[in-house]
């Protein structure tokens, strides 16, 4: 060891802040937990920490927490859950890229519609996974996108393809649909959105069309699967 090596191990400032090596010096992959569930997130941080080339450096409970803890830490790899306490996971995903564009970020969540995974991959998202899945292909999808690579599991691609040719929902339609799942009339509908009644049975009239529903119940229903709307 050079005598300027052995002070800065001295001092130990031989490493940056949350870094460790290997037997071969390789320095790990260093992850970002952004969740809401305190088991999850020790999960994760079991899982992640067990291999030799990952270290969970930091996890948050909240989009704001996770956007702090990015900045503070800038890992290499953040975990990001599509629903927390504050801000949606989207929120935060593009909060953090439009400081960081470089940003590798994972989502893991319980969502597996269609718009909800469009929406992901818009914001930057460099892989796509459900938690359902098992630990390795967690793990798997961890090292890709370190190295510089997209993942998105078949299953999460079928969910795509799925609807790839399907006409998406003006926002006006998305807007009366979200009035329909709050349980409101046509009347409260159109006073609340100023068109007519008639205007907001049109609505609904294409509304139940692009998504193949037979009543406004199952069109929210689909909405919700989908990720179109939010309960």
């Amino acid at each position: 060891m050079t005598p300027s090596r052995a002070r800065a191990n001295e001092r130990g400032d031989g490493n940056p802040i949350g870094i460790k090596s290997d037997t071969e010096g390789a320095a790990r992959i260093r992850v970002l937990s952004v969740d809401d569930h305190p088991l999850l997130r020790e999960g994760i941080g079991a899982i992640i920490n067990s291999q030799p080339d990952m270290q969970l450096v930091a996890s948050a409970s909240s989009g704001n927490e996770g956007i702090h803890k990015f900045r503070e830490l800038k890992p290499d790899i953040t975990l990001m859950d599509l629903r927390l306490p504050d801000l949606s996971g989207i929120e935060v995903m593009i909060a953090i890229r439009a400081e960081f564009s470089n940003a590798r970020i994972i989502v893991l969540t319980t969502f597996e519609g269609d718009v909800e995974i469009h929406r992901a991959l818009e914001a930057g998202a460099r892989g796509y996974l459900l938690k359902s899945m098992p630990p390795p292909q967690m793990l798997e999808t961890i090292r890709q996108v370190h190295a510089g690579k997209k993942r998105v599991p078949p299953e999460v691609a079928a969910q795509l393809a799925e609807h790839l040719s399907d006409e998406a929902l003006s926002d006006r339609e998305i807007d009366v649909l979200h009035h329909v799942a709050n349980g409101n009339r046509n009347r409260d509908i159109g006073e609340q959105l100023f068109i007519s009644e008639e205007t907001v049975k049109v609505h609904l009239k294409h509304i139940m069309q692009k998504l193949g529903a037979s009543d406004r119940t199952q069109a929210v229903a689909i909405a919700v699967r989908r990720g179109i709307i939010r309960l």
